[in-house]
């Protein structure tokens, strides 16, 4: 790799463990107990897919309803665009994955088609039908494709991130055993959380 090459790694390197150091210091100050239950890969995602949703709903409106163009073809332009920047950032900031692109774009596609004719056409599109306005049906389609996409991509796209750290979690408590009971080896504070 050329010393450009291994320069613009760092700052992307760099730029991801920020992002995921303050979605670890915010979800720290979370109320209630949360802080135990929510990891920040979570907040990270809603974040990142807050953002991306609004640029969905921003080129859904323009399309739609500035351009005339048909609702389906509307939402499928919007959705994908949205969906890409998701990926991009996702992978970069939030779960900070290494892996090769291709198989894990693949297992992207295929989730993002699952959830794009379940939740997008199917609750979106199907709402529209009954008589909603199309940008109401298209955040209650968003609320449920929220939660199937942040498992997915967690547990699924971005699995190779989980199991560098089930390893690293493993190293670490072999060489430290007297670790107290309760406290995490791990010395990532935002990937303390389990995979299962």
């Amino acid at each position: 790799m050329s010393r450009a090459g291994r320069v613009h790694a760092q700052q992307r390197a760099a730029r991801g463990q920020r992002f995921t150091a303050v979605m670890a210091a915010c979800v720290h100050r979370l109320p209630f107990g949360l802080a135990r239950i929510v990891p920040p890969s979570l907040l990270g995602f809603a974040v990142i897919n807050g953002f991306t949703f609004a640029v969905d709903l921003l080129l859904l409106t323009a399309f739609h309803g500035g351009l005339r163009w048909p609702l389906p073809v509307s939402i499928t332009v919007a959705y994908l665009t949205a969906f890409g920047l998701s990926y991009a950032l996702n992978r970069a900031l939030n779960f900070r994955s290494h892996a090769a692109v291709g198989p894990q774009v693949a297992v992207y596609v295929a989730v993002v088609i699952v959830n794009y004719l379940v939740w997008i056409l199917g609750v979106g599109d199907g709402l529209a039908a009954l008589g909603a306005d199309y940008r109401v049906a298209r955040i209650a389609a968003g609320a449920c494709e929220a939660l199937y996409m942040y498992a997915a991509m967690r547990w699924l796209v971005f699995r190779d991130v989980h199991a560098q750290d089930r390893m690293r979690a493993s190293t670490s408590a072999a060489r430290s055993p007297t670790a107290p009971a309760g406290t995490s080896t791990i010395s990532n504070p935002s990937r303390r959380y389990s995979d299962s």
